[in-house]
């Protein structure tokens, strides 16, 4: 059998998903939305943070827009996990990112790093600010079906 290059090599969908950011306020709660909203029910997904965050009303706007939403759901920090067990660990922010890669070092899980703007610093007219989360939204939407959809199955 001879040996494919790395790139051609299709990767497989996880059975378990894990989204972090900073505060599991508005990238990974996305992240999470929209990706349960698009996998197969099989897949288990979750989001956290590396510190606890606050909700924000400008994520279920925007995720309002696409018909999915988060239901008195409260961000929640990795230490607040019921579950510990991810095939693939999503990390958001470079904070996210070394936290996760510190979590994993002992085990044999995929950490990816998709880097995402945070924008909750975006200043301007309520229009102005929904269009900065609506941006980091449709490119978390893009990375998922990329990487998580249009996958092979097991």
């Amino acid at each position: 059998m001879e040996d494919l290059p790395a790139a051609a090599i299709k990767p497989r969908r996880p059975d378990a998903v894990l989204f972090v950011c900073g505060m599991n306020a508005i990238r990974s709660p996305m992240a999470e939305a929209i990706a349960s909203a698009m996998l197969p029910s099989g897949v288990f997904v979750a989001s956290a943070g590396v510190r606890k965050g606050e909700r924000d009303p400008f994520v279920d706007a925007v995720l309002e827009e696409e018909g999915l939403s988060l239901p008195k759901r409260q961000p929640r920090t990795l230490e607040d996990l019921d579950d510990d067990y991810f095939d693939l660990v999503v990390t958001l922010s470079p904070e996210a990112h070394h936290a996760a890669l510190e979590l994993t070092r002992s085990s044999a899980v995929e950490v990816e790093y998709w880097p995402m703007p945070d924008p909750s610093g975006t200043t301007g007219t309520r229009n102005q600010i929904l269009d900065a989360y609506r941006d980091v939204r449709d490119r978390i939407k893009e990375r998922i079906v990329d990487r998580l959809v249009r996958v092979e199955n097991r």
